[in-house]
């Protein structure tokens, strides 16, 4: 009888464990994926994406105002895995007309849908309101003059929410950070446009003021931020005599390392509903609704990249195991120096290299994971890189002409493929040999 252990690879919600000596993912193996599917492949824990978003639905409750959980699909999004953020019950936070189209095409009901973005243009606007977008997230004055001509020119209504800059310092990377003062995002609760916006709605019967929004960015750790959010946020719910909708964002952090430690999905919504409504009472408001949004946070660890290593070079002062992908489809490390964890699959857990994982793009800093201790590899052995299920597949590009990489759902032990990895011709599909035409 072969003697069957388990090994756990990390404390972490995906489900990446040897079985014996066969490393899987939701009980389907790893390097048979790779062999079906071909690398770099994203792989996604199915069961795990759909627990996230229960936590969040079980979790986000309040006796005292409805709740309203919205998944922000700018952190994964294709048309399967919208469907199953609908048929989890979420609402759904979209920031292009793209993201706007892939909810469409997966059937999902409009009126959930949020529309965020601090530069919509005018074609995207019209096609939210031609699909009956429920809610728009206004960010600067000019917007608000533009939906209102644009309503009025299709008959339409619209609820929108104002989104506020409140100033708060979340202490992440400066580039996901979105509420500091110098921020692109939002208008100052004291400012003059935001004042201008509330005059403007008094005056228009095709936009319907349903409440403010903020977001003080990115991968936050703790709640403190948060708690200095919300009551920044009903400091400025104090000016209005009727109760409103409150949307107090996402950007709850995930374990990428072990120097992270996300607070646990059921304690941040606690957290949040309590605060508030202690918050609220302290000042003798009401509000209707208590919205919040989550993308990394239930896409983020259950998501991995599985590459196929080439070679592998030393130099003096390094040890290269090169990848078939890299910045192309993880550009996080290379944009914001983020850290990830990997392992070489299915070579145990004794890690005596230390290396740095590059990738294939002819980049200087094309590098995946920097000074990392792994096992021994060879060309041909697969690695898998943990939590790249947010801002992955979703920030891919066609950089020296990479084709983006497979996306595949693995659930108790199948996998079914979600979006094709493309091909050459996928890279030359929308060139054209046009005619000229005349601009004198």
């Amino acid at each position: 009888m072969q003697f069957l252990f388990v090994v756990y690879l990390r404390l972490t919600n995906v489900q990446a464990f040897f079985y014996g000596s066969n490393m899987k993912i939701s009980n389907a193996d790893v390097n048979r994926l790779a062999d079906k599917f071909g690398t770099p492949l994203y792989v996604y824990d199915e069961n795990k994406l759909a627990d996230n978003m229960a936590a969040y639905i079980n979790n986000f409750q309040s006796q005292n105002f409805k709740t309203e959980v919205l998944y922000a699909s700018k952190a994964f999004s294709c048309v399967e895995m919208v469907k199953l953020v609908k048929n989890c019950g979420l609402s759904l936070d979209v920031v292009s007309g793209g993201e706007l189209y892939v909810a469409q095409k997966a059937g999902f009901d409009m009126s959930k849908v949020y529309f965020h973005g601090n530069n919509k243009s005018a074609q995207e606007i019209d096609y939210a309101l031609s699909v009956g977008v429920g809610t728009i997230i206004i960010d600067n004055f000019q917007e608000l003059q533009l939906i209102d001509k644009l309503a009025k020119e299709k008959n339409a209504v619209v609820k929108v929410l104002f989104r506020l800059n409140i100033g708060v310092d979340a202490h992440t990377h400066k580039y996901i950070s979105t509420t500091l003062f110098e921020s692109k995002f939002g208008m100052m609760p004291n400012g003059r446009e935001f004042k201008d916006c509330l005059v403007f709605i008094t005056n228009t019967k095709n936009i319907v003021f349903d409440g403010l929004h903020c977001h003080i960015g990115s991968q936050v750790f703790e709640t403190n931020a948060y708690k200095l959010a919300i009551d920044k946020m009903v400091a400025v719910l104090k000016q209005f005599d009727k109760p409103l909708t409150l949307n107090i964002g996402g950007g709850f952090g995930v374990r990428y390392t072990s120097e992270d430690k996300p607070v646990p999905i059921a304690e941040m919504c606690k957290t949040l509903t309590d605060y508030t409504e202690q918050a609220l009472a302290n000042n003798r408001l009401k509000i209707n609704k208590l919205l919040i949004e989550p993308g990394r946070s239930i896409v983020g660890e259950a998501g991995s990249t599985v590459y196929t290593i080439g070679f592998t070079k030393k130099i003096p002062t390094k040890t290269f195991y090169f990848v078939d992908g890299g910045m192309t489809d993880n550009i996080r490390p290379a944009l914001y120096q983020a850290k990830y964890d990997c392992d070489v699959v299915d070579k145990g857990n004794e890690k005596t290299q230390k290396v740095t994982v590059a990738g294939k793009c002819c980049e200087s800093g094309d590098l995946l994971v920097e000074d990392i201790l792994l096992q021994e590899a060879q060309s041909g052995d697969r690695l898998i890189v943990y939590t790249t299920g947010a801002y992955g597949y979703s920030m891919s590009s066609n950089y020296n002409k990479a084709t983006t990489p497979a996306v595949v759902f693995v659930k108790d032990g199948k996998a079914r493929e979600v979006v094709r990895r493309q091909s050459y011709a996928d890279l030359v599909s929308n060139d054209v040999d046009g005619d000229y035409y005349e601009f004198l």
